[in-house]
Parts: C-alpha cells; sequence; structure tokens
C-alpha cells in the first residue's frame, strides 16, 4: 500500500469510528466532472472520487458508497489543501509526477492494446494453431506403493502374486502421500514423473506390477490402471491462457513498434550506475 492509499484508508477508517451521517443523494443529474467540493480555488470532481474509491485496498472498497463518500471526500480535500500550502515541491517530488503521469498514460494505452487484441475469431486462430493438427497424447493412470528397501518392495510383489489387492497393500504399507488413497495417482502424462518411474510405467500393459523401481524417494511397486488418448481440451477449457497468450504478444509488439517509431536520443555521456543510489541529486 502506497503512503496516499495508507492515508485514504485511515482517513475512511476515521469516518467509520466517528459515525459521520453518509452524505445525502439528491435527485440532481450528475456526471464525472460534477463539482462536488472546491478548496483553494481547485475543484474536485465526482470522477476523482470515483478514481480515489479504485485505489482502496479491497476490504474497503467493499464498504456500502454512503459510508465511502464522505470519507473520500474528506480525504481528497485534506490532500488538496495540504498540497496548495506547500510553497514548492521538492526536485525528487516533482519527477516522481512526472514518473506516474507517463506510468499511468502508458498503463492506459497498453490497456487498449490488451483489450483490442483478445476477439473471438484471434481466440478461435490461436487454438486451432495449437491444438488442430496435434496429436493425441497418451496419459496413464497408475497407482504404486512407496516403501524404504527394495527388500520391502520384493515382499509386497509377492503378496501380491499371491493374491493380495494392491489397494489395501498400499494403504497399509506405502510412506507416499498417496498411501490413503490406495496408492491413486490419477491420470498423468509422459515427463510428469521422475524418470525411473516414467520409465516403469511405460514398460507396463494394464493390469500389469512393476518389478521394484528405484527413485530418490525410495522404492516403488508401480501397477498401470489404465492407459488412453487424450484429445484436445474445448476452447473454454484454455481460453484464459490463449487470452493471455495473446494480450502478451500484443503488448511486446506494440511496445517494439511504439519505441522504434519514436524519436529516441539517447545522451553520450557516461553516468557511473552508482548514482542510482546518489538521493542527494534529488535532495531540496
Amino acid at each position: 500500500m502506497n503512503a496516499r492509499t495508507s492515508r485514504l484508508a485511515g482517513a475512511v477508517t476515521l469516518v467509520l469510528s466517528m459515525g459521520v451521517a453518509a452524505a445525502s443523494v439528491t435527485a440532481q443529474e450528475y456526471d464525472a466532472d460534477t463539482v462536488v467540493a472546491t478548496v483553494g480555488g481547485t475543484d474536485i470532481t465526482l470522477g476523482h472520487m470515483i478514481v480515489a474509491k479504485g485505489t482502496l485496498p479491497a476490504q474497503y472498497r467493499q464498504l456500502p458508497d454512503d459510508v465511502l463518500f464522505p470519507g473520500i471526500l474528506d480525504q481528497l480535500i485534506q490532500q488538496i489543501a495540504l498540497a496548495q500550502s506547500l510553497s514548492a515541491p521538492t526536485k525528487a517530488t516533482e519527477l516522481a509526477i512526472d514518473n506516474q503521469r507517463s506510468g499511468l498514460l502508458a498503463g492506459e494505452a497498453l490497456g487498449i492494446v490488451s483489450e483490442a487484441a483478445v476477439t473471438e475469431d484471434a481466440l478461435q486462430d490461436a487454438y486451432d494453431a495449437r491444438f488442430a493438427d496435434a496429436e493425441p497424447s497418451q496419459e496413464f493412470n497408475a497407482s504404486h506403493i512407496l516403501v524404504e528397501t527394495e527388500e520391502e518392495a520384493i515382499a509386497l510383489i509377492e503378496e501380491l502374486e499371491a493374491g493380495a489387492e494392491f489397494a489395501a497393500l498400499a494403504q497399509e504399507h506405502s510412506t507416499g502421500p498417496s498411501g490413503p488413497n490406495g496408492g491413486a495417482l490419477g491420470w498423468f502424462t509422459t515427463g510428469q514423473m521422475v524418470p525411473a518411474f516414467e520409465e516403469a510405467v511405460l514398460a507396463l500393459e494394464p493390469g500389469d506390477v512393476s518389478p521394484p523401481v528405484e527413485t530418490q524417494f525410495g522404492w516403488h511397486v508401480v501397477t498401470l490402471n489404465e492407459e488412453r488418448l487424450a484429445e484436445a481440451p474445448p476452447l473454454e477449457e484454455v481460453r484464459g491462457e490463449i487470452e493471455q497468450e495473446l494480450q502478451s504478444a500484443a503488448v511486446t509488439a506494440h511496445i517494439a513498434e511504439i519505441v522504434e517509431a519514436a524519436e529516441v536520443t539517447r545522451a553520450e555521456v557516461e553516468i557511473d550506475p552508482a548514482a542510482l543510489s546518489d538521493m542527494s541529486l534529488v535532495a531540496p
């Protein structure tokens, strides 16, 4: 939370603790330019208040508007009065205002680009490019029993060969987190398991039990329950992911295009990078 937001949150808290009455609502028409107060010749508009509300922490934005209204207005009045009392801002403050202005405008420009990048046609094209010609991937459903020694694993395999139930042995003996669930690991694809475990699964037919398999976690007894070919997910399932990719690509391309078109001149002056930490350069 920045200092401004902290002060504004404090003002809201003060309003609540003092039980300030909610601002009255009239039937007159209003818009973002409607003036709600004037401080030393500077107008505070309804638009200023709406934007100020948007900077509040989530827990304050959830408060009723009739509670927030007087707190936000008081805060803006105080803020402007204090700003007017300052004869001249420091160099650091002037530079911070420059940075904040350009940062806000840049954010708005990229927001427009980002929003325009996500259309139904663009989503469908990106989805088709990723999945239309993709081969179905192999998926495996396996269970395992994890023990500390190879001897324990061999003994479990002998019990299974004698007719013991895999899930029951896993619940009794497995030290892994899947033990209470009968050793079930659910569905997974290649690359999601450690290499030795994956090799053991790939060598099995459904219903088979592996010889002891050693990994960094211990010794495993593995059984393959099922395998299947996974089809491409529906568009709605991956919509959010594709939207982010479209937005990221559009923003990256737009930044490169705008910077290339801009008249940028880098000063030919050598500056010690340590100057970044020299606050005396922007001191009053």
